[in-house]
């Protein structure tokens, strides 16, 4: 009997699929294509379990569909620029770019040892200038044909970093890293025209049926198409230029609770009544101080300024409301400017209460309405209400309803007009960093801005800057700065803002299909291996990564760079949950202590620091982070246990699109188990077969296929817990089936030569270790996926429950092809059965074939 030693068969293995090139992906016409793709990781310097949990995922797909037949594409790279870099290169006294390489260098060496069926040919990291350069190529293409534009903005500015901030980068009004307060500033930013497909990719989402239905969701709604009226207010004694004051509105039919209109600090209107009154400048400024996100302007404390100027209400002229600067309002979305009605919105219903003004019910419940109060009445729009205020129709009707009926009545009266208007605004992709792909552009005086030329692409980040002053180092460097004109020749300045990096994992899945083209891509490649048939990622990226990815897809498709059939880069979406662990900290007040997994001794009686032997509070499991310190390390657990254990373990503890929980004693566990797999293989191997068939053989054969059958139905289905499963029972199975039966020394060997197949997209190095001592033909990682023979799926008995009175007492087990009498025969021998009837005779029998017995006493 021997012991499988990882440390020994796993490098061995990984160096024979390397030198037999199996996970090369090449195009072959003559065979399907599959290519899978999880989202690609940021280079921290270190793998974490989250990391092998989704590898392995897509891995086991990987491995599945070569087997299969496919020409499988299954790649890597790394999302390597953004201020991280930076901020580790200030902290180290390094260059950004030398920190990057470093990490991808050593969690490429971590990687490697999992066994990933990847494709390392293919691989490039977004701050390399071959692939950065080709990113601004698209940005040239796009500006060609009308996608991409500069303009002023309102945007979050990080006072510390001294950059632009995106919306999901503000939390808590702070930044995401240095966790300055975050102020709106106004810039000149770089923009690509998203917008322009909003409708396309609202609808698109109705035909991505392979997706999360929550992601479709959230995408629909961060898109935000509604239909409202747009108006103007006539403002009374306004500045010049401003005697109108246009108005968006999603809730028409709520007009006549309007109690005030209000404008936001980046209203055309608030900056010119600031530019007069100091109270006003002073006011704008202090909301200029909260981001620009939502989350920021709902959590933050309602404020106003009243302007003094009025609005005339357009159903009532001498209904005069008062105009407000309100803190809650962004200049981006609508028109900057709203009417509020508390008594329907609770955002301006806290407002009203705060400075006293009126809260005019428009619509109350059907029955039971009561006056507003401190919570505002904000029913579905589909649900009928009763309009006290109506405009239109009514009173009873839907909001839907009503809305509709206000926006009629109110284009009618030609003060108003219908309008659709999407969420999406365009994306702002300006960043004033040094660790980021350069924006492809010059700022000539005498010729405005001009696009690079093509063949001076790429245009390359300077290496030598100086990170120890704040803000961007490219502005402070002349050399690169300072360029001549690409059309007039005179000296002009480079562009020195650089790109969101989102930009850069908006189109990496299209470049992985020719990663060394001499243009962002080559046709023919992405013809053969686009779409990606199965992307797998966190449900964080719902939104901006995958809506952008959606958006870069349409315009390479625009600019020439994919087929239309690309238009939809991603066929399936998965989902994945996290990892998560115990939390280990030491009693006390104050600051908690946090204690690593590896410090703790786990008992039934609880657990206690192993140094010390202090008493530990065990606290919830969550997912693993370093500043809970439960995390465990990906590369300690490969060196203890092997790959194959680590593999199986996150594939089998739960659903996948679960969160699974890391535990030792399951670690150890999986492991014992592998162990018992390969000593029955080395066992099995070494038996003589004798010739004939038994019943246990043939019921061993079985069971060998029909596992074939459901571990194939686990994998298609994205169940790979229930595969797993499977293979546990099979391995029972086969040590249970031990003797001299006829024919069974055969169907064991059948047995697990089956297992390492069924094994090898999950335990890579087992596998190819039990199908090596069979005497395997090759390597198991290229044998054709095993089919089961129909004959030895049909079912021979099948189990019914029995139902006393309705109640379930008993099961009986029956010939599958029994007919109604038999089964009713079987049924009435069965000891329960009896007991319930003590002599009698049964009222009714009911079988419900292949499915119940329900016995009437």
């Amino acid at each position: 009997m021997s012991r499988l030693n990882a440390r020994e068969i796993e490098p061995k293995w990984q160096a024979a699929w390397e030198e037999a090139a199996v996970f090369t992906a090449e195009q072959d016409p003559s065979r399907p294509k599959y290519y899978v793709l999880e989202m690609f990781p940021y280079p921290s310097g270190r793998i974490h379990m989250g990391h092998v949990r989704n590898y392995t995922m897509g891995d086991v797909v990987a491995r599945y569909k070569l087997v299969n037949g496919f020409s499988v594409l299954h790649p890597m790279g790394w999302d390597a620029f953004g201020m991280p870099a930076e901020n580790a290169a200030i902290e180290k006294k390094t260059h950004p770019g030398t920190w990057t390489y470093q990490n991808i260098a050593d969690m490429r060496d971590q990687m490697k040892p999992l066994g990933l069926s990847i494709d390392w040919s293919r691989e490039f990291a977004t701050c390399d200038p071959e692939y950065y350069g080709q990113q601004q190529a698209l940005f040239l293409d796009m500006m060609e044909a009308g996608l991409v534009y500069r303009r002023n903005a309102t945007v979050n500015w990080d006072p510390v970093d001294m950059t632009v901030l995106a919306n999901e980068q503000v939390e808590n009004g702070r930044g995401w890293r240095s966790g300055a307060l975050v102020e709106r500033k106004e810039l000149t930013q770089w923009f690509f025209k998203i917008s322009e497909y909003s409708e396309e990719l609202l609808a698109a989402l109705d035909t991505l049926t392979d997706w999360p239905e929550k992601v479709r969701l959230m995408q629909a709604n961060w898109i935000g198409k509604s239909r409202g009226l747009q108006f103007a207010f006539d403002v009374l004694g306004a500045p010049a230029g401003f005697e109108r004051l246009e108005v968006y509105t999603t809730r028409p039919d709520t007009l006549m609770g309007a109690s005030f209109a209000a404008i936001s600090p980046d209203h055309p209107l608030a900056r010119t009544l600031e530019a007069e009154r100091a109270d006003i400048a002073a006011f704008n400024t202090e909301c200029r101080q909260i981001g620009t996100s939502e989350e920021a302007l709902e959590t933050a404390e309602k404020k106003g300024f009243d302007t003094g100027l009025k609005v005339a209400h357009p159903l009532d002229p001498d209904w005069h409301l008062p105009v407000y600067i309100a803190n809650f309002i962004l200049m981006d979305y609508g028109t900057g400017a709203i009417f509020g009605c508390p008594a329907h919105d609770q955002r301006d219903l806290d407002f009203a209460r705060k400075y006293g003004l009126d809260v005019i019910d428009t619509f109350v419940a059907l029955e039971g309405g009561t006056p507003v109060e401190n919570e505002a009445y904000t029913p579905p729009k589909t649900e009928t209400v009763h309009f006290t205020k109506p405009i239109a129709g009514g009173p009873d009707m839907t909001g839907n309803e009503a809305i509709d009926a206000a926006i009629a009545f109110c284009e009618q009266k030609g003060f108003g007009k219908g309008v659709t208007k999407f969420r999406l605004r365009d994306w702002g992709v300006s960043r004033q960093r040094y660790w980021g792909c350069p924006i492809p552009v010059v700022h000539c005086d005498d010729c405005g801005v001009v696009p690079e030329k093509k063949e001076n692409l790429p245009v390359r980040l300077p290496d030598d800057v100086s990170l120890d002053q704040p803000g961007n180092p490219l502005n402070r460097h002349p050399t690169w700065r300072d360029v001549p004109c690409p059309a007039c020749g005179k000296p002009a300045k480079r562009e020195t803002d650089t790109m969101d990096t989102f930009v850069d994992s908006s189109w990496y899945f299209a470049r992985f299909t020719a990663p060394r083209a001499e243009t962002p891509t080559d046709l023919a490649a992405a013809e053969y291996w686009m779409n990606v048939d199965q992307y797998i990622g966190g449900v964080e990226h719902a939104i901006l990564h995958l809506l952008y990815s959606r958006f870069f897809a349409r315009a390479m498709q625009r600019t020439g760079h994919l087929p239309e059939s690309a238009v939809e880069p991603f066929n399936a979406l998965f989902t994945q949950g996290m990892v998560c662990h115990e939390t280990y900290a030491l009693p006390g007040e104050g600051r908690t202590r946090w204690v690593a997994p590896d410090e703790v001794i786990r008992t039934d009686d609880g657990a206690t620091l192993r140094a010390t032997g202090e008493k530990v509070i065990v606290g919830p499991s969550i997912k693993m982070s370093k500043s809970k310190r439960n995390v465990v390390d990906p590369v300690d657990i490969v060196d203890q246990y092997g790959a194959d254990t680590a593999r199986w373990f996150v594939m089998s503890d739960s659903p996948p699109e679960r969160d699974v929980e890391w535990t030792a004693a399951g670690a150890d566990a999986t492991w014992k188990h592998l162990q018992r797999v390969w000593r029955l293989a080395d066992e099995i191997r070494t038996v003589e077969a004798a010739d004939g068939e038994s019943e246990e053989s043939l019921t061993l054969r079985r069971t060998t296929h029909r596992t074939i059958r459901d571990v194939t139905d686990g994998i298609e289905g994205f169940a790979f817990n229930k595969s797993l499963a499977k293979l546990y029972e099979l391995t029972n199975a086969i040590a249970k089936a031990a003797g001299d039966a006829p024919g069974l020394a055969v169907a064991r060997r059948e047995a697990i030569a089956v297992m390492a197949q069924l094994m090898q997209p999950f335990t890579p190095h087992l596998a190819e270790e039990i199908w090596a001592a069979l005497g395997g033909s090759g390597l198991v990682a290229q044998a054709p996926w095993p089919k089961p023979e129909e004959n030895l799926l049909v079912e021979d008995s099948v189990t019914l429950p029995i139902q006393i009175n309705g109640k379930r007492r008993t099961e009986i087990t029956v010939p599958a092809a029994a007919d109604k009498s038999t089964v009713e025969a079987l049924a009435l021998e069965d000891a329960a059965v009896q007991r319930a009837l003590d002599g009698a005779t049964p009222k009714k029998i009911i079988v419900v074939p292949g499915r119940i017995v329900n016995v009437v006493v």
